[in-house]
């Protein structure tokens, strides 16, 4: 399995909490995952009901059968200060830059610059090493930005590439892309069953691969079972009428005849849903992809919750050998 998962989705889709269950599911089994943020938001310190995270790589869970998932917040001004130490030795005067104004300008202004070191960041620890040669994570999973900007966001190293010919930022750009574009790389996108979200999906899968990016799975995220399809709820709209008052009646549930009509409205109205997701879940299997599916909570995604949704990647394969 790609040592870097990145985690991408359309907003409200839950990407976050996908990508926390996933470092989870990755983690089982005695091995050690980093879980990395790049859009300032704190949403994993807010997931793992933990104070914001530093820029510092900190352990915040511990998986089934003792793995460890390590979380880091990755900041692009302080992600420059470690790019200056290392290539150019600022040290302290790099520190200066930074109260003088100059290393937000390099961010903010400078094409792909930000990007760059956001991705960079991730990449190094995909590649970081132990003194005996084991790497130091067994994974990394990014929650990334949405998906449409995922594919800009991952391929702007190449575009930073492009106008540094030569020097250290051309070689890290070289070097960051050579792990995205790698089979240690699957950028994995998170949708729901609903028409906006999968035809996001779609569109991202053929942006990602119209640059060359890998694409993992599909995760069709809050998935609720189906109880009643359009033939159950016409049955039962025909001559069941009676029938259904007579057995709410005999449930003792008081008003029995008069929850009829509400109730069988409310079957026709989940049909209808079942069948716009078979339809979404055509469009989504015309991509010809994998796909993982996880359950809709209904409390809530707690640390409970993503515990629950990771057994279920686990089920699903994530993690195996």
């Amino acid at each position: 399995m790609s040592r870097l998962q990145v985690v991408s989705g359309k907003g409200g889709t839950g990407k976050t909490t996908v990508a926390a269950a996933l470092a989870l599911a990755l983690a089982t089994e005695g091995k050690r995952t980093l879980l990395v943020e790049v859009e300032g938001r704190q949403g994993i310190a807010q997931l793992f009901e933990t104070e914001a995270l530093p820029y510092e790589e900190r352990k915040i869970a511990v998986a089934p059968g003792g793995g460890e998932v390590f979380a880091l917040a990755i900041d692009a001004e302080r992600a420059l200060l470690d790019y200056l130490q290392m290539f150019y030795k600022l040290g302290g005067a790099g520190r200066a830059l930074r109260k003088l104004g100059a290393i937000d300008f390099a961010t903010t202004i400078a094409p792909g610059v930000r990007d760059v070191l956001l991705t960079g960041k991730a990449c190094e620890a995909v590649r970081r090493r132990e003194r005996d040669g084991r790497p130091v994570y067994d994974h990394v999973v990014m929650d990334a930005p949405p998906t449409g900007r995922i594919t800009r966001f991952l391929n702007v190293n190449d575009e930073v590439a492009g106008l540094a010919r030569i020097g250290p930022i051309h070689n890290q750009a070289q070097a960051v892309m050579k792990v995205l574009k790698s089979p240690e790389t699957a950028v994995h996108l998170v949708t729901l069953l609903e028409e906006m979200p999968v035809q996001e999906t779609a569109d991202g899968v053929a942006e990602l691969r119209a640059a060359g990016l890998p694409v993992g799975r599909v995760v069709v995220n809050m998935v609720r079972p189906h109880v009643l399809d359009a033939a159950a709820v016409r049955a039962a709209s025909g001559g069941r009428r009676e029938a259904i008052a007579r057995a709410l009646a005999s449930a003792g549930v008081p008003g029995g005849a008069a929850l009829v009509e509400p109730l069988l409205d409310e079957a026709a109205e989940h049909a209808r849903r079942v069948e716009l997701e078979r339809e979404q879940r055509a469009v989504l299997d015309g991509l010809g992809l994998p796909a993982y599916e996880l359950p809709y909570l209904g409390d809530g995604a707690d640390i409970a919750g993503l515990y629950r949704l990771a057994k279920e990647l686990r089920k699903q394969g994530v993690g195996a050998a």
